[in-house]
């Protein structure tokens, strides 16, 4: 039957009443949190699950807590992960402030990002400011109290301690956004502050032994199922000098699950050999390997390579670059009347140029006359002729020639040498360690000058700023910044990979912070993510396997 129509049951007026007395209530007695929705950054299409979300606004709303006893839940537990923490909270807020003062900012944004706008989601955030901590709203109860005069007034959320899962949180508050600065999946790189440029020497067969190092290595088989490095034998010098033995080291490589020997590298190219060394490769766990080489007899090359400073710095092998010492010009002058200069002789044409080369002429002396100048000519790589274009004046002895010979002007040389290094750890500095002959060259006359190539960064720039993007140079890789500790160049961050396919940095490659424009260069990156909470699972697994291991087989037989 109908409701008695002479009783109201809730006019509007009554129900304004209500929610104003319950709004002053609440801002009387409540406490101030902050409510941080959560916003979708990708979902899976077929699910419909939630991959990645972000946190990055931030509402202020007066709450009244129903705790007051303390948080409820289970609290402080033991689990065979360590102490976990499972504290509850429940709050109430203003239906009418938050349709007013909330709602409204969450229906502009699009609809991928925040699906339901006109209430509080499960999943959201509440900042409570007493206990500095984050809570995750895992219920909203709508209905209570239920309907007093026909209208519900508040929300009650009822929370949990946040259990942070590599979320973005980044409100622009940093007491909020500090909250996880040390929880979830933090990868560390270890970057490049301050750099050096390593140098090295050559050392080249001398003409006392004419004849016989090795110019080149064949691998004629490159075997199989290696487990570590071979051991590469050469047999030794017929001289009889240690120095002259020929060394070589040999490197591996993995292909359709099937490790062989890639190439081998000479350590030092022997001399003294009149017929070709034999090469003997052994150990490593496979079997197969074999090689040869050639030796060069009738010039002179590079033997080894020597390091005089590892340098700093590098997070990837640098190029080595040898000159080559060809032949250059050469000539002679004489002086004339007042001073001149005259009579000049080629005493060596030089081989290989492909430029004109510089004819530089001493001068006759401090305030004394002026300085001659001299002209090149070449044809087929040498130099042909010189002329006059200024004879000078004041010379009391006929003046100095030079040519030059750089390699700017010269074709490039056959027997240039060519070397390859590698890098290693000293201590934490990045350093070069080896440089390997992988070709000794020919027609050297004295020792080359080696070039070492400076390390990716020589000395890094700026500082880092918490939660912000840094992209990697040639991965493309993106993450957000946990902590930057400038001191020992460390950079911790999380959310590596975002918007790219791409996991990682590059040892080598340079980081750029997109706000602070910092600009470092990585020495390595430690690939092995560390979650706080559950940082001893490997060690666990580990210790498990030693009483039942499972990765074999069944250790309980088959069924």
């Amino acid at each position: 039957m109908a409701l008695n129509p002479f009783f109201l049951h809730g006019t509007s007026s009554e129900q304004r009443l209500v929610q104003d007395l319950i709004n002053e209530q609440l801002r009387m007695y409540g406490v101030e949190v902050v409510y941080i929705p959560r916003k979708f950054v990708n979902r899976e299409t077929i699910v419909e699950e939630v991959t990645a979300s972000k946190f990055d606004d931030n509402f202020a709303i007066e709450a009244y807590v129903n705790n007051f006893e303390g948080y409820s839940g289970q609290g402080d537990i033991l689990t065979k992960f360590g102490v976990s923490l499972k504290d509850e909270l429940a709050i109430t807020i203003s239906k009418e402030r938050f349709e007013d003062f909330i709602a409204p900012f969450l229906e502009g944004f699009d609809d991928s990002e925040i699906i339901l706008s006109t209430r509080p989601r499960e999943g959201d955030l509440i900042y409570f400011p007493l206990g500095e901590r984050l809570f995750e709203v895992k219920f909203v109860e709508h209905e209570s109290p239920f309907y007093q005069l026909g209208k519900n007034y508040v929300y009650e959320l009822k929370c949990e301690l946040f259990e942070y899962e590599d979320e973005i949180i980044n409100t622009s508050i940093r007491e909020l956004d500090t909250q996880v600065k040390d929880d979830g999946y933090i990868t560390t790189l270890k970057l490049i502050g301050i750099g050096k440029t390593a140098t090295a020497t050559a050392s080249i067969i001398g003409f006392a032994v004419t004849t016989g190092y090795i110019n080149k290595i064949f691998i004629n088989n490159d075997g199989s199922g290696y487990t570590s490095v071979p051991t590469v034998a050469i047999s030794t010098s017929p001289t009889g000098k240690d120095g002259d033995n020929a060394v070589a080291v040999g490197f591996l490589t993995t292909r359709a699950r099937i490790t062989s020997v890639e190439k081998i590298l000479l350590i030092n190219a022997g001399a003294g050999y009149t017929v070709a060394p034999t090469i003997t490769i052994s150990g490593g766990g496979g079997t197969g390997a074999a090689a040869t080489c050639s030796i060069e007899t009738a010039s002179s090359g590079v033997l080894k390579f020597v390091i005089s400073d590892g340098g700093v710095g590098y997070g990837t092998a640098p190029i080595v670059t040898v000159n080559h010492s060809s032949v250059g010009a050469a000539a002679t002058s004489g002086i004339g009347v007042g001073g001149t200069v005259n009579a000049l002789t080629i005493t060596n044409a030089g081989t290989g140029y492909t430029g004109v080369p510089t004819v530089t002429v001493s001068s006759p002396g401090v305030g004394i006359g002026t300085t001659a100048i001299i002209t090149a000519s070449i044809s087929a790589g040498i130099v042909t002729a010189l002329t006059i274009t200024n004879a000078g004046a004041g010379y009391t002895v006929a003046p100095t020639l030079t040519i030059s010979n750089q390699d700017s002007i010269k074709s490039f040389p056959l027997g240039r040498a060519t070397g390859i290094s590698s890098i290693g750890f000293v201590g934490s500095d990045s350093i070069v360690k080896a440089i390997y002959v992988s070709n000794p060259g020919f027609g050297y006359l004295s020792s080359p000058t080696v070039t070492i190539a400076n390390p990716e960064t020589l000395t890094g720039i700026g500082t880092y700023l918490f939660n912000e993007v840094v992209t990697g140079s040639r991965s493309k890789t993106r993450a957000r910044v946990k902590d930057w500790d400038k001191d020992n160049n460390i950079l911790k961050i999380s959310n590596v990979g975002i918007g790219v396919t791409q996991l990682g940095f590059f040892p080598g490659e340079t980081i750029t912070g997109t706000e602070s424009g910092a600009l470092y260069t990585v020495e390595t990156f430690d690939k092995m993510d560390t979650y706080n909470k559950y940082s001893q699972n490997d060690e666990i697994e580990e210790e498990a396997d030693l009483i039942l291991d499972f990765t074999e087989s069944n250790p309980f037989g088959g069924y």
